[in-house]
């Protein structure tokens, strides 16, 4: 059997749709997925490793790898950076490992201009009251930090267009058993299976040429 190469999958949707609990949920199943791991310039917190939680790096680094495009997305949160290097995907990549990026809407936008061979997913609320509830349920928010969130989410759904899939997660496990049939789909594409077919008969001296 051949080794196929991995798959860089992208989960992006509104605040507050569930996009954490939904790939969460995903890795408990799914244990061959690898989360990706984004390089960032905040201080290590107690407990955190250095390749398992973040890349840690100085400002001048992160701002290197930057002028090196050197990153499938990154942003700036309260005067640190965080972004997701593209190495460290390749890499897995290559070694036959699917990769999971779990992010915004505007990150997922920068991933796809620097990587559009990916797979990109669209959490969809199943209402936008329903999504409105679930952000005021956070108690973490403001009556105009609600409003602003709804007002983003009404644009960030206009750019559905500009992705493979649609999930509606109206059930957590209903919208993860879909990801999981997305994912398996992805990999008996024709095109995908074809490619690696190809190398084989090329490498096999003893193949014939089929016309």
């Amino acid at each position: 059997m051949f080794a196929q190469k991995g798959i860089l999958f992208i989960l992006s949707g509104p605040s507050g749709v569930g996009k954490g609990t939904v790939r969460q949920r995903l890795f408990e199943q799914e244990t061959h997925l690898k989360y990706s791991v984004s390089a960032t310039t905040r201080n290590k917190r107690p407990g955190e490793e250095h390749g398992v939680d973040y890349f840690y790096k100085t400002r001048e680094e992160f701002e290197e790898m930057i002028a090196q495009k050197q990153l499938l997305e990154y942003a700036q949160y309260v005067d640190n950076y965080y972004g997701t290097p593209k190495e460290y995907v390749e890499e897995q990549l290559e070694q036959g490992n699917d990769v999971f990026l779990e992010i915004e809407v505007q990150g997922a936008m920068q991933v796809k201009e620097n990587f559009p061979k990916g797979v990109f997913i669209f959490l969809f609320p199943p209402s936008l009251n329903e999504l409105k509830n679930r952000i005021v349920r956070r108690g973490t928010e403001t009556d105009d930090l609600v409003r602003n969130r709804l007002q983003e989410a009404k644009k960030e759904i206009s750019m559905m267009s500009e992705y493979d899939y649609v999930v509606v997660n109206d059930n957590v496990d209903h919208a993860v058993s879909k990801v999981q049939a997305i994912i398996t789909s992805e990999h008996c594409k024709r095109e995908r299976i074809e490619t690696q077919y190809k190398k084989i008969m090329e490498d096999d001296p003893n193949a014939r040429t089929i016309s």
